[in-house]
C-alpha cells in the first residue's frame, strides 16, 4: 500500500526532473531552475517533518548557516567565476554525502547488514573522491593552480594501486567480524582501515582531477556532478532514505548524460579525458610554428589591417559571432552586445554559433550572453549553425581557438582530432579576436590564422572588439571645430543653473554610474542644482536606473519620476542625456504608426539646451529615429559614455583650474 512517505517521494522527484527539462531551454531555465531548488527543500523539510526532528534547534541553525553562505556566494560570486563556483558547491555535495556515511558506519556497524553497511562505504568513496576532485577542480579553474595537465611520476601506476587499494577495503569492510573477528573490530583495526579509506579516496580524487587539462573542465565538472549525484543515492540507500535515493539519482543520470553528450562533442572517450591526453609537443603538431600568424598581420597590403576588416564587416550581410573562453576571461560581454547592436541597427543578420565544450562548464557561453541580454534565439548550437557557416559572409570569434581549429580534421595523432567543429573555416571571411596566435588548450595550432581571407586582432578581447565597434561606426567627431574642442559643452555647463540628468540602458551597458555621480557631484560643488529623470521603462527592468544610481549613493530624492519631473523641463537650463533614447524621442508625439506613438516621454525637448551622450546616432531600439538629434539646442557626444562623460567631467575641471578653484 502506497502511503504519504512514498507519494511525496514521486510528487517531489517529478518536480525535479520536471525542473531539469524546463532548464534545458533558456527561456525557461529560470523557472525550472526555482522549480528544482524549491523541490528540494521542500524534501529537506518534508524529511525533517516525517522524522519528527523539525523541532531540533541545530538543524535550523545549520540550514540557515548553509542558505546564508550559499546566498552570500551566489552574489558575490561574478559571471567569470561560476564555474568554479559549480566545481565547489559540487564539491560540497559529495562530501555532505561522505560524512552521513561516515556517521552511520562509525554509529551502527555491529548492527548493519552487509548490504547497508557495503553502500555506506561506497558512498563514502565516492563522496570523499568527489569532494577532493571537485575543489582540485574549482582551484584549477581559479587558477590557483596551473590549468595545464599535472602529473606525477607513475601516475597511472598510483591511481591503479589505490583504486585496487579501495576496492580490497571496502571488501574486507563489509563484513568485519566476519573477517576480522569481534576482538579485532573493537580494538579498532575497523575504524583504522575505515579511516585509511577515507585518505585513499581523498588522495584518488585528486589524482583524477589533476591530470585533466582546462580545456577538458566542461567534461570534469560533468563527471562530478553525476558522482556527487551517485553518492548521496548510494548513502540514501545505506540509510533506507527513498526520497534522498529518487532525488539524487536523477543528479546523477543528468551529470552522466551530459558527461556522454560533451565527450561526444569532443570526440573523445572519457578514459581519454581522464588519462591528461589534452596537450602535445610542438614537433607533433601538423603545422609548424614558423607559420604561425603574427600579431595585427596584415595581408591586404594596408597600413592597419583593421581597414580591411572593418571594409568587410560594412559590407556583411550574414554575421556569425562564436565566443570562446577569451571572451569569459575578459569580460567582453557588454562590448559583443554593442558590437551585435550597431550590426543589427546596419541591417545585417546576426547569430551566435556556440560550441558544446567552448567555456569552463556547459553552457558558460550561453550564461555570459544571457547576463548581457542577447536574444535566446540568436544563441545557435553547432549543430544547427555549421550548415549556415559557408553562406555566411563575416564570422568574428571572440577568445575561442579549439573548437573553430580545421586541424581537428586533419591532425590525426593530436588531442582533437576528430572533434566535431564549428565550421567558421567555411564562411567568406574571418575575424579571430584572440589574445594571441598560440595554440589553445589542446596545444595544436591553428591553420585558420594564416588563410588569406583571415584578419587577425590580437589584444585583449574587451579592447579589440571595441576598437573594432568604434572603428566600424566612424569616428567620434562634432560638427564643428568649438565642438570639437568641447567649447560649447563648457559654455552650456557653466551658464546653467538648474540641470537635468537623465539616464538610459547606454548608462548601464557602459557601467558609466560612477563617472555620472561624479559629475553630479563636481556640477553641485560650483552651485548648480541637479535632478535625474526616471522614466519608467529606461533599462532593462522596473526601478534598473534607481538602482543602478544607488548603487553609486546618488540621494534618492534625486531619483524624481516622470510625471513630477516633466513639468520642470521647460524651466531647465541643461539636460543630458546618458545613453536614453526611446524615452526622450519626441517623435513619440507625432509619428502614428511607429512603435513609440502614443507612448509618454520625458520631455526633454523643452529644455534650453541639451548635451547627449549616447553611443551613436543611431534609432533606439523602437527603430524610430529620434528628431531631437537634429535640433540647434542639442550637442552630440557620440561614444561610450564612461568616455563622453568623462569629457564632460575633464570640461568642468577645467573652468575650475581657470577661475582658480582648486
Amino acid at each position: 500500500m502506497i502511503g504519504i512517505y512514498e507519494i511525496v517521494t514521486i510528487l517531489l522527484s517529478a518536480a525535479v526532473l520536471i525542473g531539469i527539462k524546463l532548464m534545458s531551454s533558456p527561456k525557461t531555465a529560470v523557472i525550472g531552475n526555482l522549480l528544482g531548488g524549491g523541490s528540494i527543500f521542500a524534501a529537506m523539510v518534508f524529511v525533517l517533518v516525517y522524522n519528527d526532528i523539525v523541532a531540533v534547534p541545530l538543524i535550523w541553525i545549520a540550514i540557515a548557516i548553509g542558505g546564508s553562505i550559499g546566498y552570500f556566494l551566489s552574489v558575490k560570486v561574478s559571471m567569470l567565476q561560476l564555474p568554479q563556483m559549480v566545481a565547489f558547491f559540487n564539491g560540497m555535495g559529495g562530501g555532505a554525502a561522505a560524512l552521513i556515511a561516515l556517521v552511520k558506519i562509525f554509529e551502527s556497524y555491529m548492527a548493519l547488514g552487509w548490504f547497508y553497511l557495503f553502500t555506506s562505504l561506497t558512498a563514502l568513496v565516492i563522496g570523499c573522491l568527489t569532494f577532493s576532485g571537485s575543489m582540485v577542480a574549482a582551484l584549477k579553474l581559479d587558477n590557483r593552480i596551473s590549468q595545464k595537465s599535472i602529473s606525477i611520476p607513475g601516475h597511472s601506476t598510483i591511481s591503479i594501486l589505490c583504486a585496487i587499494a579501495i576496492v580490497i577495503s571496502t571488501v574486507l569492510v563489509s563484513m568485519p567480524t566476519l573477517i576480522f573477528g569481534d576482538a579485532a573490530v573493537n580494538s579498532g583495526m575497523y575504524f583504522t582501515i575505515v579511516m585509511a579509506m577515507v585518505a585513499i579516496a581523498l588522495f584518488y580524487g585528486v589524482l583524477l582531477s589533476i591530470r585533466v587539462g582546462g580545456a577538458d573542465m566542461p567534461i570534469t565538472i560533468s563527471l562530478l556532478i553525476s558522482c556527487s549525484g551517485i553518492a548521496g543515492s548510494v548513502v540514501g540507500l545505506a540509510i533506507a532514505n527513498v526520497l534522498l535515493v529518487a532525488v539524487a539519482a536523477i543528479v546523477g543520470a543528468s551529470g552522466i548524460i551530459l558527461t556522454n553528450i560533451m565527450c561526444k562533442a569532443m570526440n573523445r572517450s572519457l578514459l581519454e579525458i581522464l588519462s591528461g591526453k589534452t596537450t602535445v609537443s610542438e614537433d607533433k603538431s601538423k603545422v609548424k610554428a614558423q607559420d604561425k600568424a603574427t600579431p595585427m598581420e596584415d595581408k591586404k597590403g594596408h597600413t592597419d589591417p583593421l581597414v580591411s576588416a572593418v571594409h568587410k564587416l560594412s559590407q556583411a550581410q550574414k554575421v556569425i559571432i562564436v565566443p570562446g573562453y577569451g571572451m569569459a576571461l575578459s569580460q567582453a560581454q557588454w562590448e559583443v552586445k554593442k558590437l551585435m547592436d550597431i550590426l543589427e541597427g546596419q541591417g545585417k543578420d546576426v547569430k551566435f554559433g556556440i560550441h558544446p565544450v567552448a567555456g569552463r562548464m556547459p553552457g558558460h557561453m550561453n550564461v555570459m550572453l544571457a547576463e548581457v541580454d542577447v536574444d535566446y534565439d540568436k544563441l545557435v548550437e553547432m549543430e544547427k549553425i555549421n550548415p549556415e557557416f559557408a553562406d555566411t559572409d563575416m564570422v568574428i570569434v571572440i577568445g575561442a581557438n579549439d573548437v573553430i581549429n580545421p586541424a581537428a580534421l586533419t591532425a590525426e595523432g593530436t588531442p582533437i582530432y576528430g572533434m566535431p567543429i564549428l565550421e567558421a573555416y567555411k564562411a567568406k571571411n574571418i575575424i579571430i579576436c584572440n589574445f594571441d596566435a598560440n595554440p589553445g588548450y589542446a596545444g595544436v595550432d591553428n591553420p585558420l590564422y594564416k588563410k588569406d581571407n583571415v584578419f587577425m586582432h590580437h589584444g585583449d578581447a574587451k579592447e579589440t572588439i571595441a576598437k573594432l565597434t568604434k572603428s566600424l561606426t566612424g569616428p567620434k567627431t562634432d560638427s564643428t571645430e568649438s565642438q570639437k574642442d568641447g567649447l560649447v559643452e563648457k559654455e552650456m555647463l557653466m551658464n546653467a543653473k538648474k540641470i537635468i540628468i537623465v539616464p538610459g540602458y547606454g548608462m548601464a551597458l557602459a557601467q558609466a554610474q560612477s563617472e555620472v555621480k561624479q559629475l553630479c557631484d563636481l556640477l553641485e560643488s560650483k552651485g548648480k542644482q541637479v535632478d535625474f529623470a526616471i522614466h519608467p521603462v529606461a533599462g532593462r527592468m522596473p526601478g534598473h536606473m534607481n538602482v543602478l544610481l544607488a548603487e553609486v549613493d546618488v540621494d534618492y530624492d534625486k531619483l524624481i519620476e516622470m510625471e513630477i519631473i516633466n513639468p520642470e523641463f521647460a524651466n531647465t537650463d541643461m539636460v543630458i542625456v546618458v545613453g536614453a533614447n526611446d524615452v526622450i524621442n519626441p517623435a513619440a508625439l507625432t509619428a502614428e504608426g511607429t512603435p513609440i506613438y502614443g507612448m509618454p516621454i520625458l520631455e526633454a525637448y523643452k529644455a534650453k539646451n541639451i548635451i547627449i551622450c549616447n553611443f551613436d546616432a543611431n534609432p533606439g531600439y523602437a527603430g524610430v529615429d529620434n528628431l531631437l538629434y537634429n535640433q540647434e539646442h542639442v550637442s552630440m557626444l557620440l561614444g561610450d559614455a564612461k568616455d563622453t562623460i568623462n569629457r564632460l567631467i575633464k570640461l568642468v575641471k577645467k573652468e575650475e583650474g581657470s577661475s582658480g578653484i582648486s
